[in-house]
Parts: structure tokens; C-alpha cells; sequence
């Protein structure tokens, strides 16, 4: 993979662009992939924008989220393949290795366009692209795609369709800037997109305080009948039935954030996730301090993602994987003191 700062001159060229980003995409995949959209436009590109599933309903306020195709919508995955099948360039942002855009991973593999990836996850997967940055002391790609925007020389076509989205996936990312990943060089862009005019509360609204009811009803509900506190290990866990899904009504998206609740309690260095879907059993694992969660995830739940906040999947069944769960904790028991 060579540096994408040697692919900076091509940017001149008008070309076919494709963006996409990892199944079930968060603020920082969407924002930082809109924000690059709206720039490219700028450089007289033609963009689409792929999204290898659905998305959370509280991320359409972003500029272009209509655009957005939808890989895994059936009235819509004719027209992707035939976009993907002609592009010159397949930007890749917030994912590390292929096979995290799910279904769509086949065909981007056999993709012979320019492949150029943009992310900070550990462990990328260097050698399924031509050009690219992996950091992974950066927040978020959001704050990546800020980076290059500046790096290419292009920082006047920062407009309020990208500060929107960019500032989106950073707080998504780091949690309202709460995690270590919000270095002096986050808050240092977020002070130049507030004299470009980010109105900040706006976009905080968007985010955190735009869910239907039934969200804050399940919510408590989880916390009350699904969470279980291993003092033991200084972690907890938070194990969700598919009956509960059905039973609250849960889309994509209303679970983001949940496996944040709790590390508030005090002396709790891990708290983890796990939803029983159709398919398999998703995990979310985040940490304080120095427990490193993406060696846990890779090594127990075929995971990874960064030190203090990663995600895991399994095909075994939710009470299998739990008592997994269960066996890594007293595995871990030393680590987690």
C-alpha cells in the first residue's frame, strides 16, 4: 500500500469515484464518507456513496444521507454493482479488512479499480490496497478525512455539508470527546471547523437526542433485566434476547451507545454487549485504562478493532457465547485487577 500522499496529485483528474464504508455504519463511517463525497464533488468528480446495509434512521439528517445506496436493499443493489463495476477509484473509510462490508465484500474483491483506504483500526489489511493511511492514534477516519482534505492543499472547500458531517463522526467516535482518542490535534480541527461556522449543538442534537420513546423504555428495561456485574473481574455485561428486540421495537441504530452505560459504574474496567440477531450473536466491548479489548475480541470472539473499544460476532447461540463470555473473563482475570 503506498502512501496516500503520492495518490494526492491524481485528485486534479475528474474520475468515476465509489465510496464505502463497514455493514451497519456508525456516525464516524457515514460522516467521514459524506464529508468526502461533498469534497469530491467540489474537484468536479462524479461520487456515489455505498453502504454495504442499512443505516441508523437518526443519521439521515446528513447532507446526501438520501443519495446513499443501500448494498444490501434489493431495488438498489442492481444499480450498485453497475456503479462499482465502472469506477476508477473505490474509497474505503473506517474499515480495516474487506470482509467488514459484509455481502459486498466478494464483489469489491474483485474489483480491479484503485482501491485507497482511509482508518484507524488496528491490524489493516494493507495488501487490498494501492493507496492508503492506517493511524491509529487518530479519533476517528472523520477526523482522517479532515487530514487529507487539508494535506491535499484543497482546505477552502471545507463547506458546511462537511463540517456537519465530520463533526458528527468525531463526537460519535470519541464518545463527545470523553476517550483518550481525543488528542490536542481533535480539539485543534474542531476549533478550525467553529471559525469555518460548526454549530456544534445542532449536530450534538442529531445525535444523541433524536430517538423515538420506545428507545428509552428498552433502554431501561435492559439495564434492569439484561446486565449482570462481575465485580470479580471488574466488568459487566449486557446479553439481549431477539425477543427483546421484537418486544421494543429496536432498528438499526437504537443500540448504539449502550455498552457505554456500564463503565459509569465505579471500579468497572469492561463492559461488553451482545444482541442475538438473525444471523449471529454481534459484540461490543469497550474499556478503561489498559485492558486491551481488540487482542480480547480477536483472541475470543472473531473481532478487533481498537485498544479500548472493539466489536466481536459469533454463529453460536446467545447462552453459548455468553458462557464463552463468562470463561474469558476468569482467562482475563489478572489483566482485568
Amino acid at each position: 500500500m503506498k502512501p496516500i500522499t503520492e495518490f494526492f496529485p491524481q485528485l486534479s483528474v475528474p474520475r468515476k469515484i465509489v465510496i464505502t464504508m463497514h455493514q451497519k455504519p456508525d456516525p464516524d463511517a457515514m460522516g467521514s464518507s459524506l464529508a468526502l463525497y461533498h469534497f469530491l464533488t467540489q474537484l468536479n468528480h462524479t461520487v456515489t456513496v455505498i453502504s454495504p446495509t442499512n443505516w441508523a434512521a437518526f443519521l439521515n439528517w446528513m447532507p446526501s444521507s438520501s443519495d446513499v445506496l443501500d448494498y444490501e436493499n434489493n431495488r438498489q443493489r442492481e444499480k450498485a454493482t453497475e456503479i462499482l463495476k465502472e469506477t476508477d477509484w473505490l474509497f474505503c473509510l473506517d474499515f480495516n479488512i474487506i470482509d467488514r462490508t459484509k455481502n459486498l465484500a466478494p464483489l469489491i474483491n474483485g474489483l480491479g479499480c484503485t482501491k485507497i483506504l482511509i482508518d484507524h483500526h488496528q491490524q489493516p489489511q494493507t495488501a487490498s490496497f494501492d493507496y492508503g493511511i492506517s493511524d491509529v492514534t487518530k479519533s476517528s477516519t472523520s477526523e482522517m478525512v479532515y487530514d487529507f482534505i487539508v494535506a491535499s492543499g484543497h482546505e477552502d472547500k471545507i463547506n458546511t455539508a462537511i463540517i456537519e458531517c465530520l463533526y458528527a463522526g468525531v463526537i460519535g467516535d470519541t464518545g463527545s470527546f470523553r476517550h483518550t482518542s481525543a488528542t490536542e490535534s481533535l480539539h485543534l480541527m474542531v476549533a478550525a471547523l467553529k471559525a469555518r461556522g460548526l454549530d456544534h449543538t445542532k449536530v450534538h442534537d442529531y445525535i444523541y437526542d433524536n430517538f423515538l420513546e420506545n428507545r428509552l423504555r428498552f433502554i431501561g428495561f435492559v439495564l434492569l433485566n439484561r446486565m449482570e456485574v462481575f465485580y470479580e473481574y471488574n466488568s459487566a455485561l449486557i446479553a439481549i434476547t431477539k425477543a427483546d428486540l421484537i418486544r421494543y421495537e429496536i432498528k438499526t441504530g437504537d443500540t448504539e451507545g449502550l455498552v457505554n452505560y456500564p463503565l459509569s459504574i465505579q471500579g468497572i474496567k469492561m463492559a461488553a454487549l451482545v444482541i442475538d440477531r438473525d444471523e449471529e450473536r454481534k459484540w461490543s466491548f469497550r474499556s478503561k485504562g489498559d485492558f486491551d479489548v481488540n487482542l480480547f475480541a480477536r483472541k475470543n470472539f472473531n473481532g478487533g478493532g481498537h485498544f479500548n473499544a472493539s466489536g466481536g460476532r459469533t454463529y453460536d447461540s446467545l447462552e453459548a457465547t455468553v458462557q464463552r463470555f463468562k470463561e474469558a473473563l476468569k482467562e482475563n482475570a489478572l489483566q482485568l485487577q
